[in-house]
């Protein structure tokens, strides 16, 4: 709808040649039109919901009964505070060459990744407290949560150009300008390419939003899928045992992997034509990005057919749906639990938690659960833990000879790698027993992130905080003052007062000999750059947006695992004694773990015998003789 009346707009301003909107121009009758015709029309259809359903729906649909769309999936995203655009509806900061904003062009953004993100790997400071477990959970259930799609057409809607070969700036193209003596491409008329995100149905506003294509809600839909075709396809239909699918041509050591894609344009068979190893297909589209990401995928639909099986044996009566529904109900309780029990403490500080998120009080209909424009760029903190390396570990925790440490650069989208070298075992025990990345303000991210993201499938390596800073303008965020200020906290106007924030007068100097304000910093980077809460690994800043988020979904859920009525007394007992370590020790070959897995941890000093780990106990899910569920 979007794209249709700015061109109807183009179009009408060679007759009308003052400004106007092109909304006031055209009839009801045709808007009408255009709405139904675009699909927009549809968002507004009174959804029904069955108040008897005990489950969740795969799109998030009638959660919150009073509000049914709240958290469902491809809904505009919560904006926390008002857009801001170049035009003030829709064109991001940095599409007019020195336009200024607060007295100030904004930089190029890959000028700031040169400037402040980059720093020589070699002095690479890794984080004595985190495991790259902690890393790579922040990433899965991130992927639970928020998945802004780009713009379906990845061509010029005017003259066609293909956003991917060309550095034209026409929408949907957004391309990210190289500035002056790059230290990698050293062609300044070439770009990194961007495509700018979808925007969504906005009703009576003009201001673009975006599109969360996920469910809000912390429910594991990175396994099951947040639209009802795609968690069709996940499923083996082939039987009554409510089984999620798995690969049919390949097993790792006699277990399970994801079943494989079949898309028209598969990235995975680019890494190794040789090979010719397609993408797997899981819940959220971003699986095959890098392989302990797909992992973790693989692990939890694992679990999932492993709860299926056990509770189709303690309740033979039980058809497919019910064992898949119980089994996915149970899975999504336990990404909360260990999300909130052991993720959130480590990363906001134990005070900064409790602040965040004081004792749970029950479900409260009032609260807005959908994840805010703003937690999508937080939540990419984590992009400054990441290693150069994947690590694949053997079984006595010693890198395997051949493919131990391989540059991150090589393994995005190989997924001939799990199914050819070893499987998710030795992945997962490199994210146990290896440290993350710390963040520091002279160390950010890595140049495998910020130069070789993605270039064995792409024309160029992408340069991930770049990226992060064109889709914050792309989205229409408020700058870093903006935000502090939203938070309660202090909003520097000077370099003075920005190097008292930040504690660091050097950063400070850079920051505003790029932006000239503080008003102006891309939030993502602003926020990434204070010194972390006591015992956290993120900023004040980025505490208060990501604890606020996490706040909202746990209480804005009424199928929140503590929620009264969701579980009973004795299945929430059983659901406290789970883990991520007991979750691997039943699902690969994997027999020693660490007590805590997202903790640095030293093998063996740290680790403990499987056997001494607690397991869930399936039989409060036992139903009753009488055939009454539980």
């Amino acid at each position: 709808m979007h794209v249709t009346l700015t061109l109807l707009k183009q179009k009408l301003q060679w007759i009308v040649k003052r400004e106007f909107n092109i909304t006031d121009v055209l009839t009801p009758t045709q808007l009408e039109m255009i709405s139904r015709a675009t699909g927009c029309a549809y968002q507004g259809v009174m959804i029904k919901c069955d108040d008897n359903n005990p489950y969740r729906t795969i799109t998030g649909d009638c959660n919150n009964r009073r509000n049914p769309t709240l958290g469902a999936s491809n809904r505009p995203y919560v904006r926390w505070l008002p857009a801001e655009y170049e035009d003030g509806v829709s064109l991001p900061h940095g599409w007019t060459d020195g336009l200024r904003h607060s007295g100030f062009p904004f930089p190029l953004v890959r000028a700031v990744s040169n400037e402040i993100v980059r720093f020589p790997n070699e002095d690479l400071t890794l984080d004595q407290q985190r495991s790259l477990m902690f890393m790579q959970w922040g990433q899965f259930i991130d992927h639970d949560m928020d998945f802004s799609p780009s713009t379906p057409a990845k061509v010029t809607f005017s003259s066609g150009v293909d956003c991917e070969k060309s550095c034209a700036k026409e929408p949907p193209c957004f391309p990210i300008k190289i500035p002056p003596n790059d230290p990698r491409i050293k062609n300044q008329s070439d770009c990194i390419p961007f495509i700018r995100s979808a925007p969504a149905c906005t009703g009576g506003t003009a201001i673009r939003n975006q599109i969360n294509a996920l469910t809000s809600f912390l429910d594991a839909s990175m396994v099951y899928g947040s639209e009802v075709p795609l968690a069709e396809r996940l499923r083996n239909r082939t039987n009554q045992l409510g089984l999620m699918a798995v690969n049919q041509k390949f097993m790792d050591g006699g277990l399970a992997l994801l079943p494989f894609d079949n898309m028209e344009k598969d990235p995975c068979v680019l890494t190794n034509r040789t090979l010719n190893i397609p993408c797997f297909i899981a819940g959220d589209s971003r699986a095959n990005e890098m392989p302990e990401l797909t992992s973790l995928h693989t692990l939890f639909v694992r679990e999932h057919n492993r709860l299926a099986v056990n509770l189709k044996r303690l309740n033979p009566q039980s058809n497919g749906e019910k064992l898949y529904q119980e089994a996915r109900k149970i899975l999504g309780a336990m990404t909360q639990i260990i999300s909130f029990r052991d993720y959130l403490p480590l990363l906001l500080g134990r005070s900064s938690f409790w602040k965040s998120l004081p004792r749970y009080r029950g479900y409260n209909d009032s609260v807005d659960p959908r994840i805010a424009s703003i937690f999508t760029m937080g939540f990419r903190f984590a992009h400054a833990s990441i290693q150069p390396f994947v690590f694949r570990l053997d079984h006595r925790y010693q890198l395997l000879k051949g493919n131990g440490k391989i540059p991150l650069g090589q393994e995005f989208f190989a997924m001939w790698r799990i199914v050819k070298e070893g499987g998710i075992d030795p992945i997962l025990r490199g994210l146990m027993a290896n440290q993350a990345k710390l963040m520091k303000q002279n160390q950010m991210v890595v140049d495998e992130l910020r130069d070789r993201l993605f270039q064995q499938v792409r024309r160029i390596g992408l340069d991930l905080p770049a990226l992060n800073m064109q889709r914050g303008r792309d989205h229409g965020l408020p700058g870093y003052s903006a935000w502090r200020r939203f938070c309660g906290l202090s909003q520097p106007r000077n370099e003075d007062e920005l190097a008292r924030v930040l504690n660091n007068r050097e950063l400070a100097n850079k920051f505003i000999k790029l932006y000239g304000t503080p008003d102006n910093i891309d939030i993502w980077v602003g926020a990434l750059a204070e010194p972390f809460v006591y015992n956290g690994r993120i900023g004040p800043l980025l505490a208060c947006v990501i604890g606020n988020q996490f706040r909202k979904l746990r209480d804005g859920d009424r199928f929140w695992w503590e929620n009264s009525g969701v579980f009973t007394l004795q299945q929430l007992n059983a659901l406290r004694k789970i883990s991520l370590p007991s979750i691997i020790c039943d699902n690969t070959h994997i027999t020693e773990v660490p007590k805590n897995s997202f903790q640095a941890n030293r093998y063996p000093r740290d680790f403990v015998k499987c056997s001494s780990i607690q397991k869930l106990d399936l039989l409060p899910w036992a139903t009753k003789c009488d055939g009454e569920g539980t």
